[in-house]
C-alpha cells in the first residue's frame, strides 16, 4: 500500500491544485525520505518553480516542474500526499511541506517514513521510467501482452503480476483480488496459465483496478486520498483480509498462506484450484 488505485486517486485529487501553481517555499522536515539529493539542494531547486503536470507511473506520483525536472514520490507502505489549507509542520508525520503561491500547502506525510522522494532530471526519469513494466489500464495492455509477460521465467503467477518490471502498479491486495476473480490458484506457475485463463486474468485485473479507483482506493490503516479522506474499496474486498470467512462465490472458507512469496496470500481453495 498504496498501490495503483490509491496513487491514481491521490494524483487526481491534487492535480487541479498543483498544475500551473508556483512554489513559494519548501521545507523538508524529515530528510531521510529524500533519495540522491540533500535537503538544502531539494529545497533550493523547487523554490520558485511551477508545477507543469501531475501524473502517475506504476505506484509513483510524478510531478513535472517547469524546468524539466520531476519530483517522483513512491509512498510505499505508509506515505500519503495531500493538499491542505493550514500549515502542516506541527503534524509529526509530515516529511515535506510545499507552500504554494495560493497559500495552500502540499504535504507529504509518511507515518513510518518508508517512502522515497526523488528529484530527477529528464534523462534520469527516462531511465527510471524504462525500467518499469506496462500500465495495466493502458489501451496497449492487451491479453496477448499479458500472456507474453506470464510466459517468461518460472515465477508463481501471483509473484509475476506483482513484479513491477513486468507489470506496473499491482501490489499484494489487488493481486489477491484479481486472481480470485479470475479463479486462478496464486501458486500456479505463470507460464502454465493457458489462453482462457489469461483472458480471465486480464479482464479481472482491469476490472478490479477500475473499481478500486472508482471507490478512491483501499484504506486498511494509513492510506488517505489527496484530500485527506479514507478510501472505500475495503468493504468490497472479496478475499484480502478475510481469512476464515466464507467465499462469496462458493462458500468455502478463505485460506491465508505466506508460502508463495513471503507475503499474505488469501485465496479460496474451492474456486481457485
Amino acid at each position: 500500500m498504496p498501490e495503483l488505485p490509491e496513487v491514481e486517486t491521490i494524483c487526481r485529487d491534487v492535480r487541479r491544485h498543483l498544475v500551473g501553481a508556483r512554489i513559494e517555499r519548501v521545507r523538508v522536515l524529515k530528510p531521510d525520505v529524500l533519495r540522491g539529493i540533500a535537503r538544502q539542494a531539494f529545497e533550493r531547486h523547487l523554490t520558485g518553480r511551477r508545477f507543469r503536470s501531475v501524473g502517475r507511473r506504476a505506484k509513483h506520483v510524478v510531478m513535472a516542474l517547469d524546468d524539466g525536472r520531476r519530483v517522483v514520490i513512491q509512498p510505499r507502505m505508509t506515505g500519503s500526499l495531500l493538499v491542505a489549507e493550514a500549515d502542516g509542520t506541527k503534524d509529526p508525520h509530515v516529511a515535506i511541506q510545499v507552500r504554494l503561491e495560493s497559500g495552500k500547502r502540499l504535504l507529504y506525510r509518511d507515518v513510518r517514513r518508508l517512502g522515497a522522494v526523488f528529484l530527477l532530471t529528464p534523462g534520469e526519469w527516462g531511465a527510471y521510467h524504462a525500467g518499469l513494466g506496462p500500465e495495466p489500464l493502458a489501451p496497449t495492455f492487451t491479453r496477448s501482452r499479458l500472456g507474453a509477460l506470464l510466459a517468461i521465467g518460472r515465477l508463481a503467477v501471483k509473484k509475476a503480476i506483482m513484479d513491477q518490471r513486468r507489470l506496473a502498479g499491482i501490489g499484494n491486495i489487488y493481486a489477491n483480488e484479481a486472481l480470485w476473480l479470475a479463479r486462478i490458484d496464486p501458486s500456479r506457475p505463470a507460464r502454465a496459465i493457458d489462453a482462457t485463463e489469461t483472458r480471465r486474468l486480464h479482464r479481472a485485473i482491469v476490472d478490479i483496478l477500475s473499481r478500486a479507483i472508482a471507490s478512491k482506493g483501499t484504506t486498511l490503516r494509513d492510506y488517505r486520498t489527496g484530500l485527506g479522506a479514507r478510501g472505500r474499496f475495503q468493504s468490497r474486498l472479496a478475499v484480502y483480509g478475510r481469512r476464515g470467512e466464507r467465499c462469496r462465490r462458493c462458500r468455502r472458507r478463505i485460506v491465508l498462506t505466506h508460502a508463495i512469496d513471503g507475503r499474505a496470500t488469501y485465496f479460496c481453495p474451492g474456486c481457485q484450484r
